[in-house]
């Protein structure tokens, strides 16, 4: 206790001097022992120089640096330079002369060893100005332990028999911005919509919370003949749900269909036709429209327009379309079209609204698009729905993200190699007006991971117009199979691909800082025979955050982490040595009194063969040792 006290009386500097000697783990384990130790164990700087030390640029900058002898800038070594200075002075007292220059020069080294390694520091950082990180976090996503969750699944009973129901799509719900409370909403197959419990606020951490009735979503509207699955919801679509957490309102395409569902009552509250299958939907801001993509065109939904729906017009052809169900009505209905923009090329698979520059809170009205088509297209919501331009890619892409940050190819590519001096990193992070495309998809069956620069310019019109300067394309590194889903995790880029990794990279597009394989679901002691063979591990098909929104970079310590959808189930990747939770927590509750009564007479024999054992083994080595007696007495 002596000793603690002393600590606390050092200075914060000297303390943190000492902090920097210890392994990571000790330094974790002193955060215990007071708040004050919390606070100085979780110093931004400290952790920061940590990720900088264990990432994999310490080799990179070692040999590139700081070999065992210190190089000039000219190329002379200290040891050269020593020789040099000292055959040139024909001084008698020479070792003197020699340890007073190795001293001025060993000083000299030491104070260009540390500006290099600002300057080194300064290449790796990959933060903005203004931007608020939290070291200590960075720290725990980069090298932590990973450990994969699965969410309850959903399953549907008739008497003691039950099934899974497939989970159709996924999104978070956050119902209040200021608490901690994060759910998952998906459509069902079975047209119901179901939300889980992601950080156990309200019930247990992957517990489902709640469930509609089946047949909710539905193109023909609740209690509707649900014999055809293609009134369903489409499950080839990623996109295919979004929510409004301010409105508390939940987006869903079904089919032709956007249905509208209000997420405390699980009501349908509107149904908004559409003239083709609805393929992608953007995120749905309460102070934009949505932007609707569907199969060959794109569409604003303004919730504020009360549709007065073209599917309102109801008139029926003959006899034959009201015995089949079938509704003609939009063929004859007079009103027009709402404005869409058309497109060349059909399959959009993701639209993103991209932010201000340097602001992640405000959205633009830029929309960007793309999908299988080799270029991603721009709109501008205020000239709706002429196109602004068009950016080449090449692949087909499936999934877009932003950063509100400046980016340069050539200069990044620079950085990566540390070659940059600090001026020119500080001249090319506060780039005004600019921001950053983050595209993934195919490109010759490889995974494709893009970059894009925008930068704002004006021109005759007297909007600014968004170009891009810059480009990053990724097709060498990023993944021997497709990418499916990409999103900004702290200071990195996560992605995932079809082999079933998520992999983390710098924001350069192109240094791994680490990968983890999301495994199989499967229950313990019910493994298939197929479980363990190459390529049968889970894959995630969407990947979500679960930071709150508005907190940024004061977000709760480890709180980070990463909700997945397989196509078919929920997951959840944490920053921990042990899950959190896994499928089979929530069995219990669901299990049959013939299923209990089986796995009891299943225990009941498993321990009557464990004593069985028990006692042939005490029965042998009772032999074993009569018989050695025996021998030992010459018997």
């Amino acid at each position: 206790m002596a000793g603690l006290c002393l600590l606390e009386t050092l200075p914060d500097e000297i303390f943190l001097h000492i902090l920097s000697f210890l392994d990571s783990h000790d330094v974790v384990n002193l955060q215990i022992l007071s708040k004050h130790f919390l606070g100085l164990c979780r110093d931004g700087n400290l952790w920061r120089n940590r990720c900088l030390s264990a990432s994999a640029v310490r080799e990179r900058i070692r040999l590139y640096r700081w070999g065992s002898d210190w190089i000039d800038e000219d190329g002379t070594t200290l040891s050269g330079a020593l020789t040099a200075l000292g055959e040139g002075n024909q001084i008698e007292n020479q070792n003197e002369m020699h340890w007073s220059l190795a001293e001025s020069l060993s000083q000299l080294a030491s104070k260009k060893r540390e500006r290099e390694q600002i300057r080194i520091a300064a290449n790796w950082d990959p933060t903005f100005p203004n931007e608020n990180t939290n070291w200590y976090n960075e720290y725990i996503q980069r090298y932590g332990p990973i450990a994969t969750n699965w969410f309850e699944q959903p399953q549907v009973r008739d008497g003691s028999l039950r099934d899974s129901i497939d989970i159709s799509g996924a999104a978070v719900y956050r119902p209040t911005l200021s608490a901690n409370e994060l759910f998952a909403v998906s459509p069902l197959d079975d047209g119901s919509v179901c939300l889980w419990d992601v950080k156990g606020t309200r019930a247990k951490k992957g517990a489902i919370l709640s469930q509609s009735s089946s047949g909710l979503l539905c193109a023909d509207g609740p209690g509707a003949d649900l014999s055809k699955r293609s009134k369903m919801i489409n499950t080839g679509v990623t996109e295919c749900v979004s929510v409004d957490h301010q409105r508390h309102m939940a987006y869903f395409a079904v089919q032709s269909h956007l249905i509208e569902v209000d997420l405390n009552t699980l009501q349908v509250v509107g149904n908004h036709p559409f003239e083709w299958s609805i393929t992608t939907l953007s995120a749905a801001e309460s102070t934009v429209p949505l932007t609707v993509g569907t199969l060959h065109g794109l569409h604003l939904h303004d919730r504020r327009a009360r549709s007065e729906c073209r599917g309102d017009y109801q008139i029926r052809l003959d006899g034959i379309s009201r015995k089949r169900g079938l509704d003609f009505s939009h063929v004859l209905d007079p009103k027009p079209l709402a404005p869409y923009a058309s497109l060349a090329q059909s399959g959009p698979q993701s639209i993103l609204h991209l932010e201000h520059p340097g602001d992640k809170s405000q959205l633009s009205d830029d929309i960007f698009v793309a999908g299988r088509f080799s270029n991603i297209l721009h709109y501008d919501r205020r000239m709706f729905p002429a196109i602004r331009g068009s950016i080449h890619s090449g692949a087909k892409l499936c999934s877009l993200a932003s950063l509100p940050y400046p980016f340069s190819s050539l200069d990044t590519d620079l950085r990566r190699r540390f070659l940059l001096s600090e001026e020119q990193v500080e001249r090319a992070k506060s780039a005004t007006g600019g921001r950053t495309l983050i595209a993934c998809g195919e490109y010759n069956t490889k995974g494709s991971l893009e970059l894009y620069g925008l930068s704002s310019s004006i021109g005759n019109l007297p909007q600014s117009r968004v170009i891009h300067n810059s480009t990053m394309k990724n097709r060498q590194t990023a993944s021997q199979s497709k990418l499916l889903s990409v999103m900004n995790h702290g200071t990195r880029i996560v992605f995932s691909d079809g082999q079933g990794y998520l992999k983390w990279a710098e924001r350069d597009g192109f240094t791994e800082v680490r990968r983890h394989k999301i495994g199989k679901s499967e229950r313990v002691g019910h493994r298939s025979l197929f479980g363990s063979m190459p390529g049968s591990d889970d894959i995630a098909r969407k990947i979500m955050s679960t930071r709150t929104a508005g907190q940024d970079g004061d977000v709760q310590v480890n709180d980070d982490d990463i909700v997945f959808w397989t196509g078919e189930k929920l997951g959840l990747l944490s920053f921990s040595s042990q899950p959190g939770f896994s499928a089979e927590d929530f069995e219990e509750n669901t299990k049959t009194p013939e299923e209990i009564s089986a796995e009891e007479q299943e225990q009941m024999y498993s321990e009557r063969m464990r004593l069985a054992l028990e006692r042939q083994a005490r029965d042998v080595r009772f032999v074993q040792n009569l018989g050695a007696g025996s021998i030992h007495n010459g018997i």
